[in-house]
């Protein structure tokens, strides 16, 4: 039975007279199951936020657009750990509250939203480095690794770039894929 005078909250009477804390926090989960805890949570009324990277990979020889976890075994939560705690730490899916000590470690309020605003329906897009013409890059990867280049400009397709390279006396042209240089700190 509803007490008169207490504050109400979803239809519910609190006794105490205090609002719940609702707070964010991050969850781990068993591998590969943090769409099954997410979608346990959500069940039970659980706020929860599971972020996404969207990148490109090469599969197979070719290369694709992948969505994976931005954080892989883990997601955010915004619940009351004193009323929610328990039915959190035992969804399905979920490990624990990652936690300092025995308290459940608290997120930032600013650094989720940091990250929705990054975001586009849970999904963060990495955009690849802009280069500018006369900048020194470094060949990280593949047959040409640690050789070094000036800049030219953007293949049409903006996977690859063009380098001139100083070999041998010569300047030679190459195309190399965008994601194996890397601008030369200054």
């Amino acid at each position: 039975m509803l007490e008169p005078g207490l504050p109400e909250v979803f239809g519910m009477h609190l006794k105490g007279g205090s609002l719940p804390e609702m707070n964010w926090y991050a969850l781990h989960t068993k591998p590969r199951q943090e769409a099954t805890a997410l979608s346990s949570l959500r069940r039970e009324g659980v706020e929860t936020f599971f972020p996404k990277l969207r990148r490109r990979k090469v599969v197979r020889r070719v290369r694709k657009w992948v969505t994976g976890p931005l954080f892989p075994c883990y997601l955010f939560a915004r619940f009351d750990v004193e009323q929610s705690g328990r039915l959190v730490k035992y969804a399905n899916g979920v490990t624990n509250i990652v936690s300092f000590g025995n308290k459940p470690a608290i997120v930032e309020d600013a650094i989720v939203a940091a990250i929705q605003s990054h975001a586009e329906s849970d999904v963060v897009v990495v955009q690849p480095q802009t280069f500018r013409p006369g900048e020194v890059l470094e060949i990280q990867s593949g047959p040409l690794q640690g050789l070094q280049g000036i800049f030219e400009r953007e293949m049409s397709d903006r996977e690859r770039v063009v380098l001139l390279l100083d070999t041998l006396a010569r300047g030679a042209r190459v195309e190399v894929p965008r994601d194996q240089v890397e601008r030369i700190a200054d």
